[in-house]
C-alpha cells in the first residue's frame, strides 16, 4: 500500500501559498520534521496572490522549485451564493499569477488542488474524472467550480504545450481536520456540525434543527491523507502520471448519518429535526479515485475518527481561542 515518503522534496525549495489555512497547516505539520526540505512562505499581509507583480518579485527572489498551491477563497452554501464575484475573481486571479510566475521561473512541479463542486450535479457516481465536463454544475457553488475548473484547464494546457506532466491538478472531496472553518456562516457542513452539536451540548438543549433534508451524500477526506496522496504523487515519474486525479475514498454518507456520527463524538442525545425549506445542494458527491488508487494509494483516516480529531482540535483551539476573545 502506498503512502508518501515525500523523498521526492529532499533537497528542494518548497513553496506553499495559503500556508496558514487547513491544508496549508498541514502540509507544514508533515513536513516541518523534514530537515532537508526548505519550507517557502509569506503572509498574506507580506505577499498579495491577486497582485501580479508582486508574484513575480517573490518568484524571482525565493526561487521556489516546487509549488503547492494551498491558497485560495473558499466558503459553505451561505458563502457561495452570497459572494459568487469575489469567488471567481480572486480564485482565477490567484491562480494564473502562480502558475504563470511558476511557468516562467522554471518550477519543477506545481500542485494545483481543484474541487469536486466542478463535476456535474446529475452525474454517474461515483464521479470518475472523465466525467468533467459532461453537465451543469450544481448553481449554488457554480462560481466557485467555474474558477477551480479553469485552474484545472490551465494545468493541462501548460502541460500539453511544454510536453511534460509539471502541472499536476488534484481533484479533493470535501475536506475536514485540524485548522478547519468551524464558523456555521462561512464554514462546510462537516466543521459547522461539530460546532452546532457542541454549542447544542453546551446549552443542554433537547433538540437541534439543520438545513435541508439529510439525504445529501457526500464524501468526506481528512486533511493529513490529502497531504499523504501530494507527496505520494510528488514521488512519482512525471512520465508515469495522467492528470488529473480524483483523491478520495470512493464512498459517501448521507447528511444524516454525518450528523448523526458527529452528534455521537460530541455527546448530544437530543433530537435532530431538519428544515426541508433550506436547500441541500447537489444530491450525491463521490470521486471514484481508482485512477489514484491503481498507481497505488489508499486513505488511512477513517471517518469516525477523523471527526474524532477534528472535535479535539476545535475544543483545544477553535473554542479555547473564541472563549478568550
Amino acid at each position: 500500500m502506498g503512502w508518501g515518503s515525500g523523498m521526492y522534496l529532499h533537497g528542494k525549495r518548497v513553496y506553499i501559498p495559503g500556508h496558514s489555512g487547513m491544508v496549508g497547516s498541514a502540509l507544514l505539520r508533515r513536513l516541518a520534521g523534514e530537515p532537508e526540505v526548505t519550507l517557502l512562505t509569506a503572509p498574506r499581509s507580506a505577499l498579495d496572490l491577486c497582485n501580479q507583480q508582486a508574484v513575480e518579485l517573490f518568484f524571482e527572489r525565493e526561487k521556489p522549485q516546487v509549488v503547492i498551491m494551498a491558497a485560495g477563497v473558499v466558503g459553505g452554501i451561505i458563502e457561495n451564493r452570497d459572494h459568487p464575484a469575489d469567488f471567481i475573481t480572486d480564485n482565477l486571479t490567484m491562480q494564473l499569477n502562480l502558475m504563470v510566475a511558476a511557468r516562467r521561473h522554471g518550477v519543477a512541479r506545481f500542485i494545483f488542488l481543484a474541487s469536486s463542486c466542478m463535476y456535474p450535479r446529475q452525474t454517474h457516481q461515483p464521479m470518475a474524472e472523465s466525467q468533467l465536463f459532461g453537465g451543469p454544475m450544481e448553481p449554488t457553488s457554480q462560481a466557485y467550480a467555474v474558477a477551480k475548473l479553469a485552474g484545472l484547464q490551465s494545468c493541462l494546457a501548460f502541460n500539453q504545450q511544454d510536453g511534460n506532466n509539471r502541472f499536476l491538478p488534484l481533484i479533493p472531496n470535501t475536506l475536514y481536520g485540524p485548522n478547519d472553518n468551524f464558523d456555521p456562516a462561512s464554514g462546510h457542513v462537516l466543521p459547522v456540525l461539530i460546532n452546532r452539536f457542541s454549542e447544542a451540548k453546551q446549552a443542554g438543549s433537547d433538540q437541534i434543527t439543520l438545513w435541508g433534508s439529510g439525504t445529501p451524500v457526500r464524501e468526506f477526506i481528512y486533511v493529513d491523507d490529502l497531504v499523504d496522496a501530494i507527496l505520494f504523487l510528488l514521488d512519482q515519474p512525471l512520465v508515469t502520471l495522467q492528470p488529473p486525479y480524483n483523491i478520495g475514498y470512493g464512498k459517501g454518507v448521507s447528511i444524516a448519518e454525518l450528523a448523526r456520527k458527529i452528534a455521537a463524538v460530541v455527546g448530544f442525545s437530543g433530537e435532530i429535526l431538519w428544515d426541508r425549506l433550506k436547500p441541500d445542494g447537489a444530491p450525491e458527491k463521490v470521486l471514484d479515485a481508482s485512477h489514484l488508487q491503481q498507481l497505488g494509494w489508499q486513505g488511512r483516516c477513517s471517518l469516525t475518527e477523523g471527526i474524532a480529531n477534528s472535535y479535539q482540535w476545535y475544543l483545544k483551539e477553535y473554542k479555547h481561542c473564541r472563549s478568550h476573545l
